[in-house]
Parts: structure tokens; sequence; C-alpha cells
């Protein structure tokens, strides 16, 4: 007998980025009892759970990544009993919630780094990465900051050294060799998991470990970020811990590791024995562009480096750090519905990013308009609620523009029509979540014309084939396999037997008899 799966491997996650979700306030940033009144739009939907992007108290210098207590809601967002309240609504619809766990780094106002910086022989010195500078004065070591090229290192001119930040100069890194500093960062998680939230979405996992003589990178690579070529070690022991930790609280809760190391072999590895991560984000995917070829490669990458370790596997086409899939497709709604399909037919675990289910692409915001350093405001863009401008917004203007096209974009507009995109994604989560070959079955490659991914999914008598298009042309399959259960062309919906031709970006669901 087969032991059924934990939720967080049948399950669909939904990323919310509360700045730009919805607000309840009228002060245009988004907030905590925004997503509260929205909840019931997740269970229409149908996913299984939401992440939350960090709510924290901070100073915004990195929009909630530089925290300045982990154990509070910043007041943009509400209060503790603001999360507490949005935690208990989304368990009372079924929904599990994740939420951001930043463990690598530390805004500057925290009171940590506060306490670091004030001399050289404060308790709370060794919390953070100092170092003196070489004798000709400059940084420690070669390694660069991410968002501009520039050194991951500042001088502290109070004291004399540098303190290391792989990001902003405004987020510190923890030293998590420093006891300290793990009984702290646990003591986080035990406060939220205290909280009954269900798992962490872990930023820069892999980051938490550091060479311990911070030696020069090689210069072949001496101009990468930190951040893309930290591959420690030290770091498996800290996230076995994390896992023990978490794994010792009732209720399947889990963490997902934000890998950002851009090969899926060096990915595989924080699993572990399925003794750290529990899933972690394989980013190629993300950046494989809209072409048959790649995305073969990219399955049977996947397969042949996770399966063998009994890994997961997570998939992902847009989030908050990237240009939202369509807008990299090239904004043909067509292939984003194609890629609708692939993303929710495919083994393992899909993070849909809000406003996905809308077809949105990035908006347009000009050099004076723009907020974040990394350059990624096109992606957060607030989402669009309803036709009437300021869709759903009330109060003062959005922190960023809109979308393009937001009212034919928006909630209200799509809900109304049932040939949207919308409509495409509900009918995907819950195809997924009847069928057994689609929420936990094996998957194979099944052989296909040229510009076609094919593959089969099985789980005991549950079996379908899903085939996607990827050119502008119709093909016609080899054969014609089955019954049609999901077409990205929504008027071919209305015919149950599959012809065996695809038109152009067409993608389908197609059950196959026993």
């Amino acid at each position: 007998m087969t032991m059924p799966r934990p939720w967080w491997q049948t399950g669909v996650v939904y990323q919310i980025y509360p700045r730009s979700f919805a607000d309840a306030d009228g002060d245009g940033i988004g907030d905590l009892a925004g997503i509260r009144r929205h909840l019931d739009h997740l269970v229409w939907l149908g996913v299984d759970a939401l992440w939350l992007s960090p709510f924290y108290r901070s100073p915004m210098r990195d929009f909630g990544y530089d925290v300045a207590d982990h154990c509070d809601v910043d007041p943009l967002f509400g209060s503790l009993a603001d999360a507490e309240r949005l935690i208990d609504d989304a368990h009372a619809r079924g929904l599990r919630v994740l939420i951001d766990f930043v463990p690598n780094h530390t805004s500057d106002q925290h009171p940590w780094f506060q306490e670091s910086r004030a001399d050289r022989t404060n308790p709370r010195r060794a919390w953070y990465v100092w170092r003196d500078p070489r004798p000709d004065g400059g940084p420690p070591n070669n390694w660069r900051a991410a968002f501009s090229d520039v050194p991951a290192w500042t001088l502290d001119p109070r004291t004399g050294q540098y303190y290391l930040h792989c990001f902003l100069p405004e987020q510190p890194d923890l030293d998590w060799s420093h006891p300290p500093v793990v009984q702290a960062m646990h003591d986080v998680l035990r406060f939220w998991l205290a909280r009954y939230v269900d798992g962490f979405r872990i930023d820069v996992a892999h980051l938490i470990g550091k060479d311990p003589a911070l030696a020069d990178v090689p210069a072949p690579v001496a101009g990468l970020p930190q951040v893309v070529l930290n591959d420690r070690p030290e770091t498996h022991a800290l996230l076995r811990a994390l896992r023990s930790l978490v794994d010792g609280y009732p209720g399947d809760r889990m963490t997902v590791g934000e890998i950002y190391l851009l090969e899926t072999e060096r990915v595989a590895s924080y699993y572990g024995r399925d003794d750290e991560l529990h899933l972690a984000f394989n980013f190629p995917p993300l950046y494989a562009p809209w072409t048959a070829d790649a995305w073969r490669q990219q399955l049977a990458s996947a397969a042949a480096t996770l399966d063998p370790k009994g890994a997961w596997p997570t998939w992902v086409l847009s989030n908050h750090d990237n240009k939202r899939h369509r807008t990299r497709y090239g904004g043909d709604e067509r292939r984003a519905r194609a890629a609708a399909v692939l993303l929710l037919t495919m083994r393992g675990t899909p993070f849909l990013f809000q406003g996905e289910e809308l077809g949105l692409e990035d908006a347009h915001v000009d050099a004076a308009a723009r907020r974040d350093p990394g350059g990624r405001d096109g992606a957060r863009a607030p989402m669009p609620w309803e036709r009437a401008a300021p869709h759903g917004w009330t109060g003062a203007q959005p922190w960023l523009p809109f979308p393009p096209d937001a009212a034919a974009g928006s909630v209200e507009q799509l809900q109304s029509d049932p040939t949207s995109i919308l409509h495409l994604y509900r009918r995907l989560l819950g195809l997924r979540r009847a069928l057994p070959a689609l929420h936990a079955g094996a998957q194979v490659p099944l052989a296909a014309p040229d510009g076609v991914v094919a593959f089969e999914r099985s789980e005991g008598s549950s079996r379908v084939a899903v085939f996607v298009n990827y050119t502008e042309e119709p093909i016609t399959l080899r054969h014609t396999p089955g019954t049609l259960l999901a077409s990205s062309v929504t008027i071919h919906e209305t015919t149950p037997s599959f012809a065996g031709v695809l038109a152009p970006y067409e993608a389908v669901v197609v059950h196959l008899a026993t």
C-alpha cells in the first residue's frame, strides 16, 4: 500500500507579495487586512496554501528583506494581531500558510547590529561578520554584493573594521558559525511555529554557511555576486538543524529553500537525505526560453538529478524577483495559457505568483517611479481586483503603477468570462486536485513531433498525457491518445474527443484509458 504524500507535495502554493496584493486602509500599500479580505479568491481559485513575502518591521530599503524585528509586523502591514487573525482565517478556509524566513542577514537598524557595531568588545560583535582591512586598507576579500557591482564589504569608521553584506550595505550578514546566532534564529522559527504557521520559505538558504577563511573567489568568477557562488558544506549541518526543529512540531510543517545556485545538481544537494530542506526552488526552468528543446532538457534534468535522491521537485515560472513569465515569453497570452497547463501538470509542487492567474504582464515603471534597488518593480505591480480605476484600491494611489490593461486583466472582469485565463487556472487546479496522476503520479516522457513537449502522468488506474505545442504552427500528433480533459484553447474543451491536432501554442491534458 502506497503511503499518501504530505500536503506540500500534492498541493499548490500561491505567493502573495503583501505590498501589492490588496490595501484595506487606503494608504496605497497592501496590508494583512487586505489579504484577509481576499482569502476567498484563493479558495475559489483552488490553491492549497499561501506564502507571504516579508511583513516584518523593516526600514524597507529592500522592501522587507531588511528585517529589523523578525517577531513583529511592520505598521505598514498592520499588527501582530493582524498576522494571527490572517493565519486563523486562512486555516478556517482550509488554506495552509507559509511565511518568509530571512536568516542570512538583518537590517542595519536591527538592535542586534546596532549593538554589534557599537564597539569591538560588544557581546554581539561576533553575531555579524567583521574583519580587519587588508594591508592596503581595502576590503578583506574580493566578494561582490548583489544588486550592484560593488564589494560585499562596508568599512565602519567608528571601529575600523569592515562588515560583510552579500546584498545592500543596509543588510549586514549574520555569522551562523556563532552558536548564539543559531539559537536566536531558531527562536524566531519557534515564535512563528507557536502561531501555527505551516512552514517557511527560507530566503537564500544556501548562503548562511560561509567559508571560514573568507578566501577570495577565483578570478574567472570574481565579478559575480557571492550569493550565486556560495555553496558551502557548513550550510548543510545548519539546515539539518532547522529541519529537525520544524519536524518537531505537529501538523506536517515544512520548509522550502531559495537555493539561488543555477545548476539543478547543486540544488539537489540541499535536500540532503531527506533531512535538510523539504523542498528547494530549482530556478533553471524559470530562466528557460519558450522552446520545446529547452523544456525537454529541463524536465530531463529534474528527473535525472532529483528523482534518484528522492527529492520532490518544485516548479515556478514567476515570482517577485523576476519578470513575469508572460512578459518573458513575449507577451503572447496563448503562450501564457499553455504555460499554465505545463506548470500545473508537471510532477512536483507548483508555486504561483499573485496575478499569474490573471495573465498579468510586468508594469511599465519609468525611472522616476522606480523603488526597488534590484530593478524588480515591474513584477511587483499592484493586483487589479475591479474593472474601474483604481481597480479595488481605495484612497491613495498604489505605491507602484498597475500592469498594462489592468481593467481587462482584473479579477472582476476575468471572473465574468468563463473562457478567461483565470478560469483556465481554476479548471486546471481542480483537475490537479481531483486526479491522483496529476498531484502524486509518476512522470515519463512521451515521443512527440518537433516543437512539442509530451509526458505521461500515472498513479494506479489514473493516467493522463500532456502535450504542449511551443510553436506558431498547428501540429498533428502521431496518434490520437484519448479523451480531452483540459485545453489552453478553451473552445476546444467543448469537444470531449481529442482529434490529435494541437493548435498554435496549445497545451492539452488527455485522459488515457487503462
